[in-house]
């Protein structure tokens, strides 16, 4: 929930220029090596005001000639830097901005899909005396456009790539052992717009953030959690504590070893981001351990491409079941390793603990289904993809559930996710 309201603010601009003097991670692919920002302790911009204000400048556009491509159905905006875009018929009639179109205080469609013509043609176009971009369309309903909203949606490959920057921030750091976690204090973060942005950007782009000086007393992950959203009730409650308890229902109440899982793939939507807060370290063990989750499955796509292809397409089951703030009985599916439409890596759903017994694969499948798995496994077990720390009473480690794996050796700690 917090990303998509943070990724409005936090520009594109913004996020490149936070550069890590930490570590020298992974990047993904096409994306250039670089330092990652310690995080938090050297900061390369002046505050989020002046950033909106360079964006709003560096944004202004002019047009210099439209015209209609009649037999193609689009059109041609001419930009005075020399630029061409298109712009389909259809597209621009479905997101008229008029207040018959568009309910502005919402920023929400009031056109029925009903009422639409996707196959509308249109009358006249034009460039206004404000610069804005004047459609009629052949019932004599008139659209106008501003030159910067247009821009931004431009359909070429490059303004696409750049939308989908400023919206998801999708630029990551992969890393391995050489990690060093970013850092920063957790009192800043609850009182410092600045502060509470670099944590934001660095948990985006690397996956773990530590916070440091929490009061080592039950709450303190709710207020953290109330700073950015609401808190989402689950079956465990709001918030849990994790410890070693008699008749446990989940592995994690015990002090057996766990292997790096995400947590909750038993839930249809596993949580994105999780806190474990540490109360009380254990006195023997209580080590965590960390995986970059997108590394590994980078490694395993370069070395068992067949493995690879097995864990993004075959589906299995993950259950969860027991009694706690209330009962409950969990059944999902999905794939260990998720992609989007472009074949990218988007999500790993791995937990050992709560995969089902109910393997619902064709007999021909079960074996490379197994040898898939316990490739993947092993390579995150190697030594060189696996951060090993420990955490002190009074910090809060913060988590991307999404492609982060995470187990601690001992537990005796509390924790929430949102």
């Amino acid at each position: 929930m917090w990303m998509s309201t943070f990724a409005r603010f936090a520009t594109r601009a913004l996020s490149r220029a936070m550069a890590c003097q930490a570590l020298r991670p992974h990047c993904r692919p096409g994306k250039n090596p670089g330092h990652l920002p310690s995080c938090l302790t050297s900061v390369q911009h002046r505050g989020l005001q002046s950033v909106v204000l360079a964006s709003q400048h560096a944004s202004h556009q002019v047009v210099s000639h439209v015209r209609s491509l009649d037999e193609e159905r689009l059109l041609e905006v001419e930009w005075e830097d020399g630029g061409q875009s298109l712009y389909p018929f259809t597209w621009l009639r479905d997101n008229c901005q008029c207040p018959l179109c568009t309910l502005q205080s919402a920023q929400a469609r009031e056109l029925l899909m009903c009422d639409l013509d996707i196959h509308t043609g249109v009358d006249t176009v034009k460039v206004t005396n404000d610069n804005k971009v004047s459609v009629v369309w052949p019932d004599q309903h008139t659209s106008v456009f501003d030159p910067e909203w247009l821009k931004k949606r431009c359909f070429s490959s490059a303004a696409r790539q750049s939308m989908r920057e400023e919206l998801f921030l999708n630029d990551r750091y992969y890393w391995g052992s050489n990690l060093n976690i970013p850092t920063i204090d957790f009192h800043k973060v609850l009182h410092d717009d600045k502060a509470m942005l670099d944590w934001l950007l660095a948990l985006r782009r690397v996956g773990v953030v530590c916070l440091k000086g929490a009061p080592a007393e039950l709450g303190q992950v709710a207020r953290l959690s109330e700073r950015i959203g609401y808190h989402r009730l689950t079956f465990y409650g709001h918030t849990w504590q994790v410890q070693d308890k008699d008749m446990a229902n989940n592995l994690a109440y015990t002090s057996k070893k766990l292997s790096v899982h995400t947590d909750y793939p038993a839930l249809m939507f596993p949580p994105g981001v999780q806190f474990v807060h540490c109360l009380c370290a254990a006195m023997e063990g209580g080590e965590s351990q960390l995986v970059d989750g997108f590394h590994v499955t980078q490694q395993l796509q370069r070395e068992d491409p067949e493995a690879f292809q097995a864990l993004t397409s075959l589906v299995i089951n993950f259950t969860d079941t027991g009694s706690d703030y209330c009962d409950f009985h969990l059944n999902s599916r999905h794939n260990i390793i998720s992609t989007d439409n472009e074949g990218q890596v988007n999500r790993i759903n791995w937990n050992n603990a709560t995969r089902d017994s109910v393997l619902d694969l064709p007999l021909h499948q079960v074996q490379p289904f197994y040898r898939a798995v316990k490739v993947f496994t092993d390579m995150m077990d190697r030594p060189e993809n696996v951060v090993l720390y420990r955490m002190e009473p009074g910090q809060c480690s913060c988590i991307r559930t999404l492609h982060i794996l995470y187990a601690i050796i001992k537990k005796e700690s509390c924790k929430t996710w949102i």
